[in-house]
């Protein structure tokens, strides 16, 4: 089992950005990346068959086709992908899509585009120590992405 990172993001440039910011993760953590909504319904479709767990979703808003917060809400109600992870990576959701995505997506964090690349790394960081806590994964082979002081207190 590993666990698995999905980026939602429609521009090339920028996707290929997220995965250039995060680089120091992929040894460790399965990517899937994904251009539209459809498309990441399959990505996640291969991750649960493959029988690796959805630890964290960093999707955009505005995408051809269902927005990232469509998404979002849609992702919570699958029991395999409910436990995920949620960061909305945006410019572009007014308030009420940000509501409509804390409210029915339970919405974990919001990083604003253009992120700062250590910033993007430490919430990343944050939400995957989140993940690993409140699913009970064994955090040993994920220790250098994690944040071990969290990880040491909830061993003890």
């Amino acid at each position: 089992m590993t666990l698995t990172i999905l980026s939602l993001e429609d521009e090339a440039d920028v996707r290929d950005a997220l995965e250039r910011d995060l680089e120091d993760l992929w040894g460790r953590i399965r990517l899937e990346t994904a251009e539209d909504v459809d498309d990441a319904w399959s990505a996640l479709e291969a991750v649960a068959a493959d029988g690796d767990e959805l630890a964290l979703v960093l999707s955009d808003h505005r995408l051809p086709g269902r927005t990232g917060v469509d998404f979002l809400v849609d992702l919570v109600k699958d029991p395999r992908f409910a436990r995920a992870r949620t960061v909305l990576v945006t410019g572009q959701a007014d308030q009420d899509d940000t509501i409509r995505a804390v409210n029915e997506a339970g919405l974990d964090y919001y990083i604003a585009k253009p992120w700062e690349p250590q910033a993007l790394r430490a919430v990343v960081r944050d939400q995957l120590t989140e993940y690993v806590l409140a699913a009970g994964v064994d955090p040993l082979p994920y220790m250098p992405l994690l944040d071990g002081v969290r990880v040491m207190e909830s061993l003890r």
